[in-house]
């Protein structure tokens, strides 16, 4: 029986996964977070998250279409999931002429700046946060609280630690973090904060504060689903979660009175998000599994350090955006093992 050899140009491995696969899983995976965050804060949470998305995929089509005279790549879904996680990390009662500026700097400059998707350094959504939180320091900490109506109709426990009506929308509060900053600067500690949400509160989202934070159990069923579907691997999550319990966790153990405890910052704020669906971005995070893992741990404990010393008591963002420009260097240095090396044969005996 004969054989024939065929000589052909990389990649050697191909699957059936494309770039607008994967785009369209993790905005599917982004649906039980949506439908959390359009549960508690109503139609002002849908205005948001709406323009955010339609204005980043309009930007981008100007901007490739119009300007560059390119061809159009919305269907690869990136802009609609850089427009979705914008807008999960602001609170729902933004004003839309910002949302719309942060929107049309995450796609300009973020990503298109640097030749679109694929060749951004920075992950586009995180830039258009940080550029709306710069530029907007008062609305963009400005939490609503979420409409506990609904929350007491299912007797969720903790729901009445808030004062919210129908109309919760209008209702602002400071955010889990922002309560734990404010006892950590008081003399009593935490023991002098009134209405200090728990961790069932921080698991279901009974607290103030953006989509992308109201629910750390929703946002968990989205990241197993990616797990499943194998779009993100585990070592960026785990060792992203794992750097901010290290961090915090040292300094709780030191003064269980003045900071809150891991799981507590785990649950809190931004973690959740950036860990399963920000440090997990393609583009942006190392190649190879000990890469991903220095830049997700470094992120978690710079996460960490910001909470707890910084001027804003969330950190994660920042703390992902700081680590997105390292990632040259951690692919510089560290490198998959080449096929047919000493150290690929002795990885195969061991197997």
């Amino acid at each position: 029986m004969s054989s024939s050899f065929v000589v052909s140009l990389s990649p050697h491995v191909r699957t059936k996964d494309s770039v607008s696969s994967v785009m369209w899983t993790v905005v599917i995976a982004m649906v039980p977070a949506i439908l959390a965050g359009l549960w508690a804060f109503g139609i002002s949470a849908a205005l948001v998250l709406g323009l955010s998305t339609a204005a980043c995929v309009l930007s981008e089509w100007f901007i490739t279409v119009v300007m560059l005279k390119k061809p159009n790549r919305l269907a690869d879904g990136s802009a609609v999931v850089t427009g979705l996680l914008l807008g999960m990390n602001l609170p729902a009662g933004t004003p839309l002429w910002q949302v719309l500026s942060g929107a049309v700097f995450a796609i300009g400059v973020g990503k298109m700046v640097f030749g679109g998707l694929g060749h951004n350094p920075f992950n586009p959504a995180l830039v258009g946060r940080a550029f709306m939180l710069t530029s907007f320091p008062a609305d963009m900490t400005a939490w609503p609280a979420p409409n506990l109506f609904r929350w007491n109709l299912l007797q969720f426990g903790g729901a009445s630690r808030y004062t919210a009506t129908l109309g919760a929308d209008a209702v602002s509060g400071p955010t889990a973090l922002g309560l734990v900053a404010e006892g950590a600067a008081h003399t009593e500690g935490l023991s002098a904060i009134q209405g200090l949400p728990g961790h069932l509160d921080l698991f279901l989202g009974t607290i103030p504060g953006s989509m992308g934070e109201i629910s750390a159990l929703a946002i968990l069923v989205g990241g197993v689903f990616l797990l499943a579907k194998k779009i993100i691997s585990w070592e960026s999550p785990i060792f992203f979660l794992a750097g901010l319990s290290v961090f915090t966790g040292l300094f709780w153990i030191l003064d269980p009175s003045r900071y809150a405890d891991p799981l507590y910052h785990i649950l809190a704020g931004g973690a959740m998000l950036g860990a399963w669906f920000m440090v997990t971005d393609m583009v942006t995070s190392p190649m190879t599994p000990r890469g991903r893992m220095i830049f997700a741990g470094s992120a978690g404990l710079l996460t960490g350090a910001i909470r707890l010393f910084g001027a804003f008591p969330e950190g994660a963002s920042y703390a992902i955006l700081i680590m997105n420009s390292f990632v040259p260097i951690i692919d510089r240095y560290i490198r998959p093992t080449r096929f047919g090396s000493k150290q690929a044969d002795l990885s195969r005996k061991g197997r």
